[in-house]
């Protein structure tokens, strides 16, 4: 799986004496996701969803103080604000195709646990583990494209410029990592719900066509909920793992499923909160 890079400690590390206390809240709040980001991409474990939900939580906080920012005077240029509010679209829109991802993703594990529920054949389960699989190659190529849009729209994120007013140049420095940080957490986000299992083949090479099905990318020995299920179904495939067991698994990715749509659903509102700040100074 790809691993983020943690970004380098902000450069401004000793701030004007004057700097208006929402920048500071904003910074307090970007520095915990900085702290957060290190320990994520330093973990010698895959992705959990722990980790995304504290990424997110850390995420909507640091947009609960931007609009406060954006509200303060030292916001009150133009320019900034139109490049503020065009990037926020960009980062919604992002957050949207997240949000849709998991909701499909969600759907199609509620079907598998119906269908693990309630007597079925073997070739009925094979049909459901199928289309399960399908659905997660296309939806990981979706996010592979989605994480390389991402990291590009990166290097464009509000230019820092040097300014006169050394208060104003902070803030459009903030402000650029905040666009960052969203989308480092976003791309979590999307490494968390492309995870794969182990998989392994059994001796009969079994089920070949459930291992073309699954999503292409680098195989770990230590596997998340997304890929604790993958691992799970294709063992019931090759009868070595039992219905009450991997039942467990699909519950477990159930529950993590949820908290992780609550944690993007307050990020999307506070995205939308932002916007809707900056449009009300832009049209004043």
């Amino acid at each position: 799986m790809e691993r983020l890079h943690p970004l380098p400690p902000n450069r401004s590390t000793s701030f004007p004496s004057t700097l208006h206390p929402a920048s500071l809240r904003v910074e307090s709040e970007l520095n915990k996701l900085r702290a957060w980001e290190i320990k994520s991409c330093s973990s010698t474990k895959t992705i959990t969803s722990g980790m995304v939900q504290t990424g997110l939580v850390g995420l909507s906080e640091v947009y609960r103080c931007a609009e406060e920012l954006v509200y303060s005077s030292l916001t009150q240029h133009g320019k900034m604000l139109e490049n503020a509010l065009e990037h926020s679209l960009k980062l919604l829109d992002t957050c949207g195709i997240v949000r849709d991802t998991q909701h499909k993703i969600r759907e199609q594990v509620l079907c598998l646990q119906s269908s693990f529920r309630r007597p079925s054949t073997q070739s009925r389960l094979e049909d459901k583990i199928s289309t399960y699989f399908k659905l997660r190659k296309k939806l990981n190529k979706e996010a592979s494209k989605c994480i390389r849009s991402l990291k590009q729209s990166e290097k464009n994120f509000l230019v820092v410029v040097s300014l006169k007013d050394q208060n104003l140049t902070m803030v459009v420095k903030i402000l650029r990592e905040v666009n960052v940080m969203t989308s480092r957490v976003l791309r979590v986000v999307l490494m968390y719900l492309s995870s794969t299992g182990t998989g392994n083949r059994n001796k009969r090479g079994g089920c070949s066509l459930i291992q073309k099905l699954r999503p292409t990318a680098t195989v770990e020995k230590i596997v998340n909920e997304v890929g604790s299920v993958d691992g799970a179904l294709l063992c019931v495939l090759h009868a070595t793992k039992e219905m009450t067991m991997v039942d467990r698994k699909i519950e477990h990715l159930v529950v993590s499923l949820d908290s992780i749509e609550v944690g993007l659903d307050a990020v999307f509102r506070r995205l939308i909160g932002y916007r809707v700040s900056i449009l009300n100074i832009l049209t004043r």
